[in-house]
């Protein structure tokens, strides 16, 4: 190996930011496209003549996919490379996309959406992601932050785009769109990844001894309460705006309030984090969450929506941001992929719960705010959950002080 192959290779180096970027757009791709949902929400649920409740099985089971085969093409990309993985996640996301726009039943959509971005996105988000923290030390926390924004940009750009392209030419149309567009952004996207030099698959770092220490166990219980509550956003914050009388491109906008807030901070949360320290911030982004809700549920008009789509954005993307950093700080970085894969399946229960118990309570009760209040709930447990996590703490012995 030359002394430029060493040098392009290492650490800190371009080819580590290249990566970075290959996370980004993983981001912008998945998050875009699934937290647009709510803008597909209302045409879709009168095309079909569906309730609200068959209506959100489309987010919850393709939420459920994606983060449940995130611990299985995490585990398979540390294993084998992620760019194979990532070429085949392009492929499935882009074809089930296509698909989901003729499907002739709601329970066919279920199925080609549902396999299309979820088992799609699940090989393209948590592989690039994963690969970030090996390919840096000094500059690691902030490369983490800057790869976490395009999920930040992806639920800013997308959905006003959606609703654009929705009043237009329809839903169905818009997924073709969205299918090609997927496809030519995610071959970009494994093009980019590369195996990091840092962090190899090693045995050192059992997965069943992470799973089990207490710090996995708080992290994990805070995830699945406080991400329930934001989904729920995600999924009803664009009709129960639509249903007060706010246009549908108004309505989306606040979808991509929650992911323009989102994105700042995260470019500068390695410095932050030098002051208020990785595991203190993570936990004050987790009650910043929490709180907001308490502007959406005494709703009296659109700019209280504007206000509290900010601070849940601004909450939301800390926290996404920090998520590699504190699990790389008290586990180290073997494995990582099968610990991220591992830990996001706690997506997989909020998103399971958090849009079908919503939406049944909305049913039930003829009212959106008992749907806000079920979120706020979430979101105060999710805080409780988090609270008694000690900083640097760990039970393996694999802590790390991650560098700026």
């Amino acid at each position: 190996m030359t002394q430029a192959q060493v040098s392009a290779d290492a650490a800190d180096s371009f080819v580590g930011w290249l990566a970075a970027l290959s996370a980004f757009i993983a981001g912008f791709v998945v998050f875009g496209v699934m937290y647009s949902f709510g803008v597909f929400f209302t045409p879709m649920e009168t095309e079909f003549h569906a309730s609200r409740t068959a209506t959100s099985v489309f987010f919850a089971l393709t939420s459920m996919l994606f983060y449940f085969f995130g611990s299985v093409t995490g585990r398979l990309s540390d294993r084998f490379g992620p760019r194979r993985i990532v070429l085949a996640g392009a492929v499935i996301m882009g074809v089930g996309l296509a698909l989901t726009a003729a499907a002739p039943r709601m329970w066919i959509g279920y199925l080609t959406y549902g396999a299309g971005a979820g088992v799609g996105a699940s090989c393209v988000y948590i592989p690039t992601l994963a690969l970030v923290g090996g390919w840096f030390i000094r500059h690691r926390t902030t490369a983490l932050g800057l790869a976490a924004a395009g999920t930040g940009c992806g639920t800013l750009l997308i959905p006003p785009v959606a609703a654009v392209l929705i009043q237009a030419h329809g839903w169905r149309t818009t997924y073709v769109l969205f299918g090609a567009g997927s496809f030519m952004l995610l071959l970009l996207c494994a093009g980019l990844a590369r195996q990091p030099p840092l962090g190899q698959t090693s045995r050192t770092t059992k997965l069943i001894g992470v799973v089990r220490s207490r710090p996995f166990t708080l992290l994990y219980a805070s995830w699945v309460l406080a991400t329930t509550g934001l989904v729920v956003s995600m999924v009803f914050l664009p009709p129960f705006a639509h249903a007060t009388g706010v246009g549908p491109v108004a309505a989306s906008a606040l979808i991509s309030v929650i992911g323009g807030m989102s994105i700042l901070g995260r470019g500068g949360i390695g410095f932050i984090t030098r002051t208020a320290g990785s595991v203190r911030l993570y936990k004050l982004s987790v009650l910043v969450m929490a709180a907001s809700y308490l502007l959406w549920l005494p709703f009296t008009g659109y700019g209280w929506l504007v206000a509290f789509a900010a601070m849940l954005g601004l909450g939301y993307g800390v926290r996404i941001a920090l998520t590699p950093v504190v699990l790389i700080e008290f586990f180290g970085l073997e494995n990582l992929g099968a610990v991220l894969g591992a830990f996001f399946t706690a997506s997989c229960i909020s998103a399971v719960c958090g849009p079908l118990v919503a939406a049944l309570i909305i049913d039930q009760t003829g009212s959106y705010k008992w749907g806000v209040a079920f979120a706020l709930a979430m979101g105060v447990l999710g805080f409780v959950a988090i609270a008694p996590l000690g900083s640097r703490e760990t039970s393996l012995g694999t802590g790390l002080s991650v560098p700026e």
